[in-house]
């Protein structure tokens, strides 16, 4: 049977009478929030049954967060897979009007944002910062997506009677580690510019401070982002990290705050998969479409030109 647990009241009650005599209502227990992972544009709970409780700095725990495992790696994979293809075909213009949309309604729940940031220990002022600047590099990132193809593809010299061009294309599926310290700013950091250059992404949020990374996916899943370009999984990052780096359906993974027994494991497993692996430091530079490079691949093409004419030619 289900029991129905209550605070005690400040003063004794016997019989359902206080000391005084005066009747007194019981104080209730807040309902704690579990907040589950994000797959396919869904939210599954964890496939492992397992959930942690972060506390905030009064010690008291904020909320069951999903402690996620292998399989949820796997499903993550399998949903990005599934949604790669369509958004690197959509055009840049397209990819920037959704996430500029998704910039809007994280502007709209602002102050959601920031009480969950307050929640994790950071201060009224630094969670107003912290969240305008996450809003204000979003889309940044969103005004990018039409606009590096033009400033870092190039025609290139030949010494025969071709055309040579190269354009940067989507690698894929990316893993992206987010730093422990960045509970919003960092997410924005390391998805953004992904995303914004058509890949689909499987990211782990902070482990100590996952409130804001999870209702963001709520934003995510009630904007114009196609189901499972982002899949985002709470969870220890000792448990998580190698499965990121071991699946050899990840083409690249960004790590923030790789440690140096990180980087020497990564290093070592990302062989195995020919993985491409980025480091990011927390506190860098935010705003660069050269990050937007760093889950690119170049494609080079040679076009024959027939002799005797100006222009292009026939194959």
């Amino acid at each position: 049977m289900s029991k129905t647990l209550t605070k005690p009241t400040v003063k004794a009650e016997l019989n359902g009478h206080s000391t005084n005599g005066a009747s007194k209502k019981s104080e209730r227990l807040p309902v704690m929030k579990t907040y589950k992972i994000f797959i396919g544009g869904k939210f599954p709970r964890t496939e492992s049954g397992r959930y942690y409780q972060p506390v905030g700095n009064d010690g008291k725990p904020l909320a069951n967060i999903c402690r996620s495992s292998r399989k949820d790696v796997r499903d993550a994979v399998i949903a990005a897979r599934g949604a790669v293809g369509g958004w690197a075909s959509r055009s840049g213009f397209n990819r920037s009007q959704i996430l500029y949309r998704i910039g809007e309604m994280l502007e709209g729940r602002s102050v959601q944002f920031i009480h969950e940031l307050k929640l994790h220990g950071v201060s009224q002022a630094k969670a107003e910062a912290e969240v305008a600047a996450a809003i204000d590099l979003w889309l940044h990132y969103a005004g990018w997506c039409d606009k590096y193809q033009a400033l870092f593809s190039s025609v290139n010299p030949t010494n025969s009677s071709h055309f040579n061009f190269s354009v940067y294309e989507p690698t894929g599926v990316v893993g992206v580690m987010c730093p422990d310290d960045s509970a919003l700013l960092g997410l924005v950091r390391m998805i953004a510019p992904v995303i914004a250059g058509g890949n689909a992404c499987v990211v782990v949020a902070s482990e100590n401070m996952p409130l804001p990374a999870v209702s963001f996916t709520e934003v995510l899943a009630t904007s114009d982002l196609p189901g499972g370009v982002v899949n985002l999984m709470t969870g220890l990052r000792s448990e998580l990290l190698k499965p990121l780096v071991a699946h050899m359906d990840i083409n690249a993974l960004v790590v923030a705050d790789a440690t140096a027994d990180e980087c020497k494991m990564l290093d070592t497993e990302a062989t195995c998969n020919l993985k491409r692996m980025v480091y990011r430091k927390a506190g860098g530079e935010d705003q660069s479409p050269y990050f937007i490079l760093d889950t690119q691949e170049v494609k080079t093409t040679w076009h024959p030109i027939e002799k005797g004419q100006g222009g292009g030619g026939g194959y």
